[in-house]
């Protein structure tokens, strides 16, 4: 049975200003719906206020409609916020709450993201983290509690560069409350205000909405934007609520540096949880790693690495096995004892010794082995480091693309076997544990420019074995790889002007491109003259035949990625697009869209 009531379809007008275009998506309170308005000329989004049933509606309507005034109160107090989509205004037509909202085109929420393109690694997700934690704050400086902080109520869009991603956005203060503001809760005692699985414990008892909780909150999403489920997921509600209550969460296994900022934010107790400006801090820590990380000398291997200080392992009381110790706390059973010259004599002759024997045994295990030490270890399978342009196959282990270690091998031409990626980047090292402990966190930002600008790629880091440090150079490999099949072709500035594309996976944002035929372009100078310029993606349905995509490619760019969100005049240029076999042959259906002159004449330097 259909939620919405039988006249709020496309095309009716609402309050007879908004003509409703297209529904862009439904969620507990209603539907959100694509509107032109037809008095300032632009789209909006509208959200709509259903009710399910007719007994609802008689005894709600009243709190549904101040709650949504509520909603746009609240919102529009925080206008203005990068990270917060703006409300214009809130109206009534027909008896029914109508709020009408920032349109953000090209926008998905974090939870379609993860489910399409899998979890987010942990720099990038601390990146969204820091811009929800800011509109949060900002909103708690007014005293607003959000009270559904959640995936589906963070919006990633693209932003003024083209970043798909770039632009991240907080959304439906529909149930946020202002518990010193004196206002009437329009919520019935019955019913628990809030996502089960994403609310704090002291909420789900029943406690009063605070800042805290809404941390909680985003600890919650946060866990879900990098590992791909939430932390408390269970079969049911009922089970989800009382999971966040008495149980622990899930053990994160793709964390990484983000794990110690999990633990924080979903701590039980409200007095112990990560505070916003610890959180601030430990996520901008991700986001932009310190200077002195990257400008580590080799000769301070034992130096701490700037998001976490590995414990020192000691040995158990009863000799069975390390116990953790923290700096500054003595482990149960053990005794600080202080060294006598002498035996600290003793023991530094013994460590020389035992380094000195260990350098004879490397040269000679090296020597034996003729010096053909794998350098990323037998899994990865490689002979040789890599270098920088190196296109690589992966292989990886049951075939489920980023699970495992990838089995790599070289397509020295770059183009013959279809290459899943590229090696864009490195990641020095001042000691193998470093590079473990730090090489994907490091790859991830040193990739992020790059990646921002393609369609649908990930970052992987091609981590030395502990034996193959210096063989691989001291460094990380950085490999950017396509998320979900082969690239076909190198990348980004490794690619040559004038070689045609043989798939559309590697055109990227901003590129010029000279259209030698519907079914070739070739890449250009955009200092030059050139027929389109690429501007962004987009997606078409699972449905979506190849055949079909070709024709209606087009009109779907023109909504998705219209040229005239980037400054082109509508009465000049229009959108154009390419498609390609890869994207339909992997699944993911996805279209670069491009900008072209409606006479078909050619564009030139830097149009608009």
């Amino acid at each position: 049975m259909s939620s919405g009531s039988p006249r709020s379809g496309a095309g009716r007008i609402i309050a007879g200003r908004y003509l409703l275009l297209r529904r862009l998506g439904s969620g507990g309170m209603g539907h959100v719906w694509l509107a032109h308005d037809q008095k300032l000329a632009c789209e909006v989004a509208l959200k709509e206020i259903v009710f399910r049933d007719p007994a609802e509606a008689g005894n709600e309507r009243e709190a549904r409609v101040a709650r949504a005034r509520a909603e746009a109160r609240h919102a529009a107090g925080l206008r203005g916020h990068p990270h917060v989509v703006t409300v214009h205004d809130v109206l009534e037509h027909e008896g029914l709450p109508w709020i009408v909202m920032e349109y953000v085109a090209g926008a998905v929420d974090l939870r379609e993201l993860v489910t399409r393109r899998g979890p987010l690694a942990p720099a990038e997700c601390a990146r969204v983290g820091l811009a929800v934690l800011d509109a949060l704050t900002a909103g708690h400086e007014r005293g607003v509690m959000h009270r559904d902080v959640k995936p589906a109520n963070i919006l990633l869009a693209p932003d003024r560069a083209g970043s798909p991603y770039g632009r991240v956005l907080l959304t439906d203060y529909g149930i946020s409350v202002q518990p010193d503001g004196g206002e009437t809760r329009y919520t019935r005692a019955s019913v628990l205000v809030g996502t089960a699985g994403y609310l704090a414990p002291e909420r789900a008892s029943g406690g009063t909405p605070t800042p805290a909780a809404d941390l909680f909150s985003l600890g919650c999403t946060l866990y879900f934007g990098v590992e791909g489920r939430g932390p408390f997921e269970r079969e049911s509600h009922l089970a989800a609520l009382t999971a966040a209550v008495m149980e622990e969460p899930l053990a994160p296994v793709r964390a990484g540096a983000l794990e110690p900022v999990l633990h924080g934010l979903l701590a039980k107790d409200p007095e112990l949880r990560m505070t916003a400006q610890e959180a601030e801090a430990a996520l901008s820590g991700l986001v932009t790693p310190h200077v002195e990380a990257f400008e580590r000398t080799r000769t301070d291997p034992g130096s701490p690495s700037p998001w976490e200080t590995p414990p020192a392992p000691t040995a158990g009381p009863d000799g069975s096995g390390p116990v953790t110790a923290t700096p500054g706390v003595t482990a149960p059973g053990a005794r600080r004892r202080r060294r006598s010259p002498a035996l600290r004599a003793v023991a530094a002759c013994g460590l020389g010794l035992v380094l000195a024997l260990g350098g004879v045994w490397y040269a000679l295990a090296d020597r034996a082995g003729g010096g053909t030490a794998r350098p990323y270890g037998e899994a990865v399978g490689l002979g040789k480091p890599l270098a920088d342009g190196d296109c690589v196959l992966a292989d990886w282990p049951g075939g489920t693309r980023f699970a495992g270690t990838p089995r790599l091998s070289l397509d020295p031409t770059c183009r013959d076997q279809a290459p899943d990626g590229q090696v864009v980047a490195f990641a020095e090292a001042a000691s193998p544990d470093e590079a473990r402990k730090l090489g994907p966190v490091r790859c991830e930002e040193l990739t992020r420019e790059l990646r921002d600008r393609l369609a649908d790629v990930r970052s992987h880091a091609v981590v030395p074995s502990g034996a193959g440090f210096e063989a691989a150079g001291r460094r990380t490999a950085c490999l950017v790889l396509g998320a979900h099949g082969p690239l076909y072709g190198p990348l980004g500035e490794r690619r040559r002007f004038g070689t045609p594309f043989a798939d559309t996976a590697t055109m990227q944002k901003r590129d010029c491109l000279d259209v030698r035929s519907n079914r070739e372009a070739r890449l250009v100078p955009c200092g030059g003259r050139y027929d389109q310029q690429v501007l962004g993606f987009t997606r078409l349905g699972a449905d979506v035949t190849l055949a079909e995509a070709r024709t209606s490619s087009d009109a779907a760019c023109a909504r998705e990625v219209a040229p005239r969100d980037y400054g082109f005049d509508p009465s000049v240029y229009e959108a154009g697009s390419w498609t390609s076999d890869g994207p339909w042959k992997s699944g993911t259906h996805v279209v670069v869209c491009t900008v072209r002159r409606q006479n078909g004449g050619t564009m030139e330097g830097t149009e608009p």
